[in-house]
């Protein structure tokens, strides 16, 4: 008999989601229910009933408060879902032909690298899954489409649009007209790209920085003296934020190429602070692939290279704790975290631009996420819960990333209901933001629920995880 779940994080319906979602994008923007009554010229009580679950939206007003309130469809998907009973888009299974998952399988990581791949999440016939990276002719060819891969957000926008480049260039050239120049106004665009990429995911923003990494190599042509160097430090900037979007897409082959590049375009830059947060940066994505060898002896490179007392010097400490969770030294972990957490407040003080997202939320995540590689499962489920609580908002991407890592821990604790919830709500997040790092969580939980495959949470979660993902089948397409 399955155990009675634990009082965790509640399962939440699909109106409630949609409410909290108005509501995150409203307080995003700085507005209140007046001035989005003002916008949408909706009376702003109903807007208040809407956030609160209190009413539902029609169709009309779904789509104008998404439009309003530029959440490329985001908001209106949500606003569909609600009738659907589940919580979530039910999608046909798409089969891929043994031999083309083969052919993804051998395909050379410069696929991936060079923009021209694409990562499909796919199950094979032992049950398992794996990230395919098939070249989109190869993928059209397999009769699959590209409708799978759009399920979990990983489909056509991971290509940039080169034709956009010319465009761009004589936009940013033509930053004076508002008051501006080329490197302000770069520098305001990749702020609202991680904005975009916290809010909606990566699959929205990854074309757009690698046509603007092109962008500002076409202005470095012409541009001189200190303009240059600008340049090439935000080149530097966009290849390091390229990296993380391919490596929350699930791509740490791209991840790991992006930061190699922007690791030697930071030492071009000559800015030691840049070059360090790279190399933390390599450090997370060593975690991230638990990369034994590599994850603290970056973490510790990182450190070596930070000023002392600086935010960088914790960040990279945070990683080097979860680093030493992986290799099995709990108590070098600890020691870690708390030393950080002492830290906080003189890291805050820091008046680098580096790592500003270094909060005790994020620190507590890192905790659990080690405490969970440790087993130890119900401490890891608790301290994701209370983690999650602690989140700032606008973070709706990263939210879904710490669900699913508390659904996995939960599975580990044997509260398998509890996990299936909180990893149905992490399956709607990765749907709609794209989000790889998602993806391989809630792969993680798919196997460790097998013993609950019964449990009728159980069923309802692996039914709907798995309608997400490509399927090998033994004939050919």
């Amino acid at each position: 008999m399955a155990q009675k779940p634990r009082e965790l994080t509640p399962w939440v319906s699909p109106l409630h989601n949609w409410g909290y979602e108005l509501r995150q994008l409203r307080k995003l923007r700085g507005w209140s229910l007046r001035d989005l009554s003002d916008r949408a010229m909706l009376d702003h009580s109903h807007l208040g009933r809407f956030e609160r679950a209190e009413r539902k939206a029609d169709r009309s007003q779904a789509a104008l408060l998404d439009q309003v309130l530029g959440a490329n469809g985001m908001l209106f998907r949500l606003w569909e879902r609600i009738d659907d009973g589940r919580g979530h888009v039910a999608n046909s299974p798409v089969h891929v032909a043994k031999s083309s998952v083969d052919l993804a399988l051998g395909l050379p990581d410069q696929a991936a690298s060079d923009g021209e791949g694409l990562s499909v999440p796919c199950r094979l016939r032992d049950g398992s899954v794996v990230w395919v990276a098939l070249d989109r002719r190869a993928l059209l060819r397999t009769g699959a489409g590209l409708g799978a891969a759009a399920a979990v957000g990983v489909g056509s926008p991971a290509t940039a649009d080169s034709s956009a480049v010319p465009g761009l260039v004589r936009k940013a050239r033509a930053a004076a007209a508002y008051g501006s120049t080329p490197v302000e106004h770069l520098r305001r665009t990749r702020r609202l790209l991680i904005d975009s990429d916290n809010l909606l995911g990566p699959r929205q923003v990854v074309g757009a920085v690698r046509d603007h990494i092109q962008v500002i190599q076409e202005l470095r042509r012409d541009a001189k003296g200190v303009d240059r160097r600008d340049l090439m430090e935000l080149q530097t900037q966009y290849g390091e934020f390229l990296s993380w979007i391919y490596q929350d897409l699930g791509n740490p082959e791209a991840a790991s190429y992006w930061l190699d590049r922007a690791m030697q375009w930071s030492h071009t830059v000559g800015d030691t602070d840049l070059s360090t947060y790279v190399m933390a940066r390599k450090a997370q994505l060593a975690g991230d692939t638990a990369d034994l060898v590599d994850v603290v002896d970056l973490a510790e490179a990182a450190q070596r290279m930070a000023r002392p007392r600086s935010r960088l010097a914790a960040v990279a400490r945070t990683y080097e704790a979860y680093g030493h969770a992986l290799r099995g030294d709990a108590d070098e972990s600890e020691r870690a975290i708390d030393e950080v957490r002492n830290a906080l407040d003189g890291a805050a003080a820091d008046p680098t631009p580096w790592g500003v997202w270094l909060s005790a939320s994020y620190v507590e995540i890192h905790r659990a996420q080690g405490l969970e590689a440790l087993g130890k499962h119900d401490q890891a489920a608790d301290g994701f819960a209370a983690a999650i609580r602690m989140m700032p908002d606008g973070y709706h991407r990263d939210r879904g990333v710490y669900m699913a890592r508390q659904a996995v821990a939960l599975a580990g604790a044997r509260v398998p209901e509890q996990a299936a919830a909180v990893g149905m709500n992490a399956l709607m997040v990765a749907g709609d933001t794209g989000s790889g790092r998602i993806t391989n969580e809630l792969t993680r939980l798919d196997k460790a629920l097998t013993p609950w495959q019964r449990v009728p949470e159980v069923e309802e979660f692996r039914a709907a995880f798995d309608s997400t993902l490509v399927h090998e089948t033994e004939t050919e397409a």
